[in-house]
């Protein structure tokens, strides 16, 4: 442990930065696999099973933002298909970040803070949430705190390669999502503080400038399919105040110790590591406010604003805590023999930290830690079902559990479909016209109603004219059997009330003769 405590050593700096990343790594595998999806996670499913030229098509319709993710899972998932590998590339993200904070807190101060900062990020419940998520949001967190280590390292080193690794890793992170760019404001302001010579600001404006023209065709493209975050509301204090508290470490003694030692950070920052270096405080106060209350403050005009487009920022605020206990520990009177005991006690509140936030941890592996449930939704059509079952979704959002898990619904037929996801470049596919639809209908003895999860609530109501037209008909010809519920939706049998409709031909009954599906074993992906 006394390497622990000295700047020096390379074996003191290189654990200081490969410990943290092996807990996050750790704790990352620790229940990734659920046995559920949420759909998020069955979008990232939907668009990287399809080819190249569908995804391309699907990006120029909806989700470009979200491209070069999809583009990296089309390439991974066949490799081995299943929950694991769909959240794997997030694990190694948050391992790889947990690697670069605690990097950044040793080359900024010395190794024993960037152990602690590592530990920290490694082993927060916000870390935890995205390295078990099937998005591209850790990948995005390590980005920005690759770029932010990178502009640290060429402030200490300018030179043309070294602004150029900044651009590629800013631009590259960007591309992942692209509100990773709000990481160039915020070096911005961390170059004014640290007032680095006018050399060092050109490189770093070419840089960034290049970085920003690069995400040009990207902004024009996203720009035309923004109604994809037109559910986003505005966000007032309860939103930024409940962005706090996860990026604290929760409630109680941990958020005030939080908040307690990144205002002794800000007060009484710990001595640089090297004379012309940027500082800690520097460095990661305006990485972790910057870029939320950019967002936050833009939402009042235009909603954007979610937690998990924050995230990237989060690196910044265990970098601030642990300055805030280095510079308490490094001005406290010791004698030499205890130089151990520091970095022992610092571990040992960080161990206390994880412990008081297990249950936490636990429960964001449960099957409710997210908004969807997919997989119990998926098992519960998969039991009801039979083959050639005729099958309608309200609204047609419902056929992610299609793709995400097509062995539960494996040879039914698609009441409404007129034109796949993957042929008509969107997410759920396209439905018939409202009249076709009744046509389709009229002659249905029977048929099994899947509502997604606002539909499956009351006062929910149809937003376009052919859910109108399922509605419409389901209580003017059909009447409801039975019927099973789950936290993400609602299954429902109906029959066909008087018999078929005028001038239709006899129809028999979809399940009358069927066969059970071919897939009985339900599967977690195609």
């Amino acid at each position: 442990m006394s390497l622990i405590t000295h700047p020096g050593p390379a074996r003191a700096r290189a654990l200081a930065v490969a410990v943290p990343g092996a807990v996050a790594l750790v704790l990352g595998l620790w229940g990734l696999d659920r046995g559920t999806m949420w759909r998020d996670e069955a979008a990232t499913v939907m668009a990287a099973s399809r080819s190249l030229p569908q995804l391309w098509h699907l990006l120029g319709t909806i989700d470009a933002v979200h491209g070069l993710y999809y583009l990296l899972m089309h390439f991974l998932l066949p490799l081995y298909p299943g929950e694991v590998l769909l959240r794997l590339p997030s694990v190694c993200g948050a391992a790889a970040a947990a690697c670069l904070v605690a990097a950044l807190g040793t080359r900024l101060v010395r190794p024993r803070t960037g152990l602690w900062a590592g530990l920290l990020y490694a082993v927060s419940p916000f870390t935890q949430y995205y390295a078990q998520e099937g998005r591209s949001y850790a990948l995005v967190a390590a980005g920005a705190a690759a770029a932010t280590l990178l502009c640290v390292r060429a402030v200490r080193e300018p030179s043309g390669r070294a602004w150029a690794a900044y651009a590629v890793a800013v631009a590259l992170t960007a591309w992942l999502h692209e509100f990773a760019v709000l990481v160039i404001p915020a070096h911005a302001v961390t170059l004014a503080v640290t007032r680095v010579p006018v050399r060092v600001w050109r490189g770093w404006a070419g840089a960034a400038a290049a970085a920003a023209v690069s995400l040009l065709p990207l902004a024009l493209v996203t720009r035309g399919q923004s109604a994809q975050v037109g559910w986003i509301r505005r966000p007032g204090r309860a939103d930024a105040e409940a962005l706090l508290r996860m990026a604290a470490g929760g409630h109680g003694l941990l958020y005030a110790a939080t908040l307690a030692l990144v205002a002794v950070a800000v007060s009484r920052p710990p001595a640089r590591a090297a004379n012309g270096a940027c500082g800690i405080v520097a460095t990661a106060l305006p990485l972790a406010l910057l870029s939320p209350l950019t967002l936050l403050a833009l939402s009042q005009w235009h909603p954007l604003y979610a937690p998990r487009y924050a995230f990237f920022a989060f690196a910044g605020v265990p970098l601030l805590v642990a300055a805030g206990a280095e510079a308490l520990v490094s001005r406290m009177p010791r004698p030499a023999p205890a130089a151990t005991a520091p970095a022992l006690a610092g571990l040992g509140l960080i161990a206390v930290a994880f412990l008081a936030q297990l249950p936490l941890q636990e429960h964001q592996r449960s099957t409710h830690a997210r908004r969807d449930d997919l997989g119990s939704v998926a098992r519960m059509l998969s039991r009801r079902l039979n083959y050639g079952d005729p099958l309608l979704y309200v609204p047609k959002t419902g056929r992610k559990y299609a793709e995400a898990y097509p062995a539960s619904v494996a040879g039914t037929r698609d009441v409404s479909l007129l034109s796949s996801g993957a042929r008509s470049g969107t997410l759920y596919g396209r439905d018939v016209p409202a009249a076709e639809l009744r046509a389709r209908m009229a002659c249905l003895p029977r048929l099994w109603v899947y509502f997604d999860a606002e539909a499956a609530r009351p006062g929910w109501h149809a937003r376009t004219r052919t859910d109108a037209a399922k509605l419409d008909v389901l209580r003017q010809d059909f009447r409801p059997v039975r019927q099973d519920r789950r936290q993400s939706g609602m299954v429902r049998l109906y029959e066909r009330v008087g018999g078929a409709a005028p001038g239709c031909s006899a129809a028999p009954d979809a399940s009358e003769g069927a066969r059970k599906s071919p897939y009985p074993t339900l599967q977690p992906m195609g």
